[in-house]
């Protein structure tokens, strides 16, 4: 059966800007990404909806090798939302492959528009943002759970909707060649805390990914001091850092992405990625367009 959220929780879906995609790796760990899910949802269906780059392959591997995803929407700057409830939603995707041209035309791109900004449009911007736009593929999530809390930071007792939450998960076993930082600590530390959201995910005991607002701290030879106010399991796991920040329309985006192992309050970073987008929007567009040509392309001679 659908779990049919509450008007709150749908004032949250239809309001907020952007949210935490966080979906499971091969090895048992956690990958958290910003998306702009814009308002797409059915609550009939127990239905929401994102949509995604073809040209980000990898994601797209993973979600359909475990489609058990979840989004977590943390975040009221910039949205049409004012309520501090910080939501987490769990749920199995449905990644549409061929997605039907009217379904886009008629129902993303005028969502989009209301979020991101009327599309630019002539000669030139049709052509450019051909790939950025025709490569956008819909995620449906089938929700299975919805935990709320009453404040954004996750402090207070999360009112559950759906199925049961079922506790924390066990500790991992740590990674063979060693859980320790492989990048430089200071650096990772300084640039997450730098921006405003911070979010660690990893895999709950029921297979979907739990993501909750993080506060990185000090750092020492183990990694970056990290705590939340939601709670993190005891002993060690895979987890997944992201920590990003935006201006109006998705503009000025900066992110700081991280994949490592979290044990008892500190996150050792294995891996760090990362961008800043333009703060102008012409800028913007033009750099979305080159990035879409170029991942399609590398998309396609893959699949080739």
């Amino acid at each position: 059966m659908p779990v049919v959220w509450s008007e709150r929780c749908d004032a949250v879906f239809a309001g907020d800007l952007t949210a935490a995609l966080a979906y499971v790796t091969p090895a048992g760990g956690a990958v958290v990404t910003a998306v702009a899910p814009i308002g797409l949802r059915d609550r009939d269906r127990g239905e929401l909806t994102f949509t995604t780059s073809l040209g980000l392959g990898r994601k797209l591997e993973r979600i359909r090798r475990e489609p058990k995803v979840a989004l977590l929407y943390h975040a009221r700057e910039h949205g049409f939302h004012a309520g501090d409830e910080l939501v987490l939603v769990q749920g199995t995707a449905r990644i549409v492959e061929e997605p039907d041209d009217a379904y886009l035309d008629t129902v993303v791109q005028p969502a989009a528009a209301q979020y991101l900004g009327a599309p630019k449009r002539g000669v030139f911007w049709d052509r450019w943002l051909q790939e950025y736009y025709s490569d956008r593929v819909p995620v449906h999530v089938d929700v299975e759970r919805v935990a709320v809390w009453p404040s954004l930071d996750g402090s207070g007792t999360p009112e559950v909707q759906g199925a049961p939450w079922p506790g924390h998960p066990p500790p991992q076993a740590p990674p063979r060649n060693g859980a320790g930082p492989r990048v430089d600590v200071e650096r990772a530390a300084r640039r997450a805390r730098a921006l405003r959201h911070a979010m660690l995910g990893y895999r709950g005991a029921d297979g979907f990914p739990v993501v909750v607002p993080v506060m990185p701290g000090t750092t020492s030879p183990r990694g970056i001091a990290v705590s939340a106010a939601a709670g993190l399991p005891s002993g060690g796991r895979r987890a997944g850092l992201l920590a990003h920040d935006y201006q109006p329309q998705l503009i000025g985006l900066r992110v700081r992405q991280f994949t490592g192992w979290y044990e008892d309050g500190v996150y050792a970073p294995h891996t760090e990625q990362g961008f800043s987008a333009p703060a102008n929007k012409t800028l913007l567009l033009l750099a979305n367009g080159f990035m879409a040509k170029r991942g399609l392309r590398k998309a396609r001679q893959k699949a080739a």
